[in-house]
């Protein structure tokens, strides 16, 4: 061997930064010298000369060359392969090193964040004790991923409170705590933590509102222009890559091809209650429709329909991005369709990746997906007025009548029930909410407590989603003034059954700043007027989109006093009620929002100017779906 070539001149030469020369001393000197420290220098070198993914195989072989330093050497291997978007190669170390990986947050981080991303949730609840001991700031948005993502479980609750004890002043442990307090309606908690949020807001710092996840941050802010802010869990938007998606060839063909990707493509699903029938109906002498399911082997357990009948199921649980981009490109997808947006369960960053020529937001989450590369966002004129066209990247696709589509089909036709079946007095009026608990706001509380007290024959139907929330809630009445007789708790029930109880209340009452979506057209369905008022967000707007679909605009109140005026006033004319009720009953298989064959074809037309403009290699514009001549025969017949 030439005396020059040693391992101490490479590192005399590594440590005087001539990176090249001591990297061509290893190349000569590895052939002979295959030991850990030696490839533990080349990958030092070579990361120095910004050839990561190099570098980690150095350290991958390091680690193999054994030594005190081996599991060192894998963890910067394993992280190294990570940052270069080799997730494969990183999860071959990390499960390798699993049982250390449960005491090591660098390892867990890791396993986290590629297991979470394709929905492998299982394999990673044991790692969330340890990332939440961690004092790195990324591994404690990583736990608080995990946390966050089941919230029932006790054992997360009080993993987001203790990492809130270690960093008090830290806007996103707070912020994850608050997702708990307002989960179970610990108003008297979650009040005293939102004052240093609104506080800050108010002293000129907005910022802060980034430590916010932007589903949660829904259900307290509907202001638009701060809904843009939060950040947990966005990727940063590259606007040079969406430019190159935009750019790159397409072969098109005669038909239109239609990826839509979701968790939720099982048939209990709430979306598939809306959307099913939209899925059957499609054409298919014009469209071909693929469906990239996530949904995961638990999910369809319970499923019971054919799910051919809705398209071709790709499953891509469990896959990377970058597998799930051959699968996508193998379909030569035109329009890949977003169904999830920032919800429990999305794979919507993998949109970050140039899927297909134009990319659609739809249905899974109400406003902008934020740091999400997407052409379009499907709303109306009731959900995306004008005024909102700033606080969006997307450009608006609106459609004629409403954005939610909905299923008269496969939804349960509604059985007659009798008030005493439900513990419901025959005199009193009802006032009912069928939302989800943390849909029910302080402000919310204070206004049906203003409504009963000027309704006082009145009483308001909730249901609860546990013991701990009809606590909370029976708890905030209380103190409001109203009597425990007047606040009636049900249970979460089966569908039809749920269908069917919805009668027996006189009028629902609307959420704020998150109206009913999928639980206000439900409540329609079963013959239930539902009083909401304008919103300032595509969330508090919803309600007035689907009344106006059903001929009801006059149930939208103008701001917050017009919504508790026009609730007691209802509660003092049931005439009224009735003639609603049996407006409902008309209209249920004639309005457009039952509408599934019309709503279907009025996506196919956006779906169309889409594509269209694509092939001519226009950016993506704004536009307004033509409406089709109204009906004035019914769609369906019961």
């Amino acid at each position: 061997m030439n005396s020059k070539v040693s391992f101490s001149v490479a590192s005399r030469e590594f440590q005087a930064g001539r990176y090249t020369q001591s990297l061509a001393t290893l190349n000569q000197l590895i052939d002979t010298q295959k030991d850990a420290k030696t490839y533990a220098l080349l990958a030092k070198n070579l990361l120095q000369l910004g050839f990561k993914s190099d570098a980690a195989k150095s350290y991958g072989l390091a680690a193999k060359a054994g030594g005190a330093n081996a599991y060192e050497y894998y963890k910067l291997a394993a992280r190294l392969h990570y940052d270069c978007g080799e997730h494969d190669e990183a999860l071959v170390i990390c499960m390798r090193n699993f049982e250390k990986a449960q005491k090591d947050p660098d390892l867990a981080f890791i396993l986290v964040s590629v297991f979470y991303a394709r929905q492998q949730r299982d394999l990673i609840q044991p790692l969330k004790n340890v990332l939440s001991k961690s004092s790195n700031r990324e591994h404690l948005q990583a736990a608080a991923t995990l946390v966050s993502n089941d919230l029932s479980d006790p054992s997360n609750e009080q993993l987001a409170r203790n990492i809130f004890k270690r960093f008090p002043k830290d806007f996103s442990a707070r912020f994850l705590y608050l997702i708990f307090l307002r989960e179970f309606n610990d108003y008297e908690e979650s009040l005293r933590h939102q004052k240093v949020v609104d506080d800050a807001v108010l002293d000129g710092r907005p910022e802060v509102l980034r430590k916010d996840h932007p589903f949660y941050h829904l259900h307290w802010c509907g202001n638009e222009d701060l809904n843009r802010l939060p950040m947990v869990g966005v990727p940063k938007l590259d606007p040079d890559k969406v430019a190159a998606r935009r750019a790159q060839p397409h072969a098109w063909s005669d038909k239109i091809r239609i990826g839509y990707m979701s968790a939720d493509f099982w048939d209990n699903h709430a979306t598939m209650k809306l959307m099913q029938r939209v899925l059957e109906l499609h054409d298919r002498d014009k469209f071909e429709i693929v469906l990239f399911d996530h949904s995961g082997p638990y999910a369809l357990l319970n499923n019971k329909t054919d799910r051919s009948k809705w398209g071709t199921i790709v499953d891509i649980h469990g896959v990377s991005d970058q597998e799930v981009l051959r699968l996508v490109r193998e379909h030569n997808i035109d329009i890949m369709v977003d169904l999830k947006g920032h919800t429990a369960d999305s794979r919507a960053n993998s949109f970050n990746i140039p899927l297909a020529p134009v990319h659609v937001a739809w249905l899974g989450f109400p406003g902008s997906t934020l740091g999400i590369d997407l052409d379009y966002v499907i709303g109306d004129q009731f959900v995306l007025p004008d005024v909102a066209k700033p606080f969006y990247h997307e450009k608006f696709c609106r459609m004629p009548e409403s954005y939610q589509p909905n299923d008269p089909s496969n939804r349960p036709q509604p059985k007659p029930v009798t008030r005493e079946q439900y513990g419901l007095a025959d005199d009193a009026f009802v006032f009912a909410s069928f939302n989800g608990n943390r849909k029910i706001t302080p402000e919310a509380i204070a206004s049906w407590t203003r409504i009963l007290k000027r309704a006082p024959n009145s009483v308001l139907w909730l249901m609860s989603n546990s013991p701990r929330n009809e606590e909370n809630l029976r708890k905030a009445f209380r103190a409001s003034g109203i009597a425990a007789n007047r606040i009636i708790f049900c249970a979460r029930t089966g569908y039809q059954e749920h269908i069917d109880r919805i009668q027996a209340a006189d009028l629902g009452i609307d959420t704020f700043p998150v109206n009913g979506h999928t639980t206000t057209s439900e409540q329609l369905w079963g013959g239930l007027p539902v009083l909401t008022m304008k919103g300032t967000n595509f969330a508090s707007r919803v309600s007035e989109s689907l009344l106006n679909a059903i001929g009801l605009p006059e149930l939208v109140g103008k701001n917050l006093q017009d919504y508790e005026d026009m609730a007691v006033e209802l509660a003092n004319n049931r005439e009224k009620v009735t003639a609603y009720k049996a407006h409902l009953a008309e209209q249920r298989y004639i309005a457009p929002l039952f509408d599934a064959e019309r709503f279907c074809k009025h996506l196919e037309q956006a779906f169309v100017t889409m594509a269209d403009r694509a092939k001519r290699g226009e950016a993506p514009d704004h536009f307004d779906v033509p409406a089709l001549p109204a009906r004035t025969q019914p769609f369906w017949t019961a």
